[in-house]
């Protein structure tokens, strides 16, 4: 592991709006973030981009990776629907002198803090509600209702982790929960913001 850049961690149930602020904060130059592309079995959507949303790999590659112990984390989220963050790609972005931020979900998050410690800020973006969520989820429409329902099932068993992180910002309002994820990232990193 190199020692040159941090570790910016997001987590979060899904539909919380994590990918956001996460999208909102490798904008912001002056934090000189490179973002953690993960890793899943899943199928790929119309809209992403191999290598660019994720390293989509096919359930036999991902276990073949997991053997070849590949993975900084990684988690069978549902049957053969594997995600994980591999070490190549944290270690190239952290050689090139980068804080690496990571979008991901909550028990990936968690190990990712305990891998990295002090290096990293673990950051746990709460929805301010179940309702909410539900609603997010909902308007995304790329979900059956039983999936949506397995979703939403899970990311209201991940609300109990939120203690866990470094720090918990509700994502009530857009534009204040992204001030307050510049504010917690720039301070963590030392760097002052205009």
């Amino acid at each position: 592991m190199s020692n040159s850049g941090k570790l910016i961690i997001f987590s979060a149930p899904s539909g919380a709006g994590k990918t956001t602020l996460v999208h909102h904060l490798l904008g912001i130059s002056a934090l000189n973030l490179a973002f953690s592309v993960s890793a899943t079995s899943r199928a790929k959507r119309d809209y992403e981009t191999n290598g660019k949303d994720y390293f989509f790999l096919s359930a036999d590659e991902f276990k073949r990776k997991i053997g070849n112990n590949e993975f900084l984390e990684w988690e069978e989220v549902y049957v053969n629907q594997f995600y994980g963050t591999l070490k190549a790609e944290v270690d190239l972005l952290l050689s090139l002198g980068k804080n690496v931020i990571f979008d991901i979900d909550v028990e990936g998050g968690l190990n990712l803090k305990k891998t990295y410690g002090s290096k990293a800020l673990g950051v746990f973006v709460m929805p301010p509600s179940v309702k909410h969520l539900e609603e997010r989820l909902h308007a995304r429409s790329s979900e059956t209702e039983e999936s949506l329902k397995k979703r939403l099932d899970k990311a209201v068993a991940e609300l109990d982790y939120a203690p866990q992180f470094d720090k918990v910002l509700i994502n009530d309002n857009l534009e204040t929960a992204k001030k307050e994820a510049e504010k917690l990232v720039s301070e963590f990193l030392g760097i002052t913001l205009g």
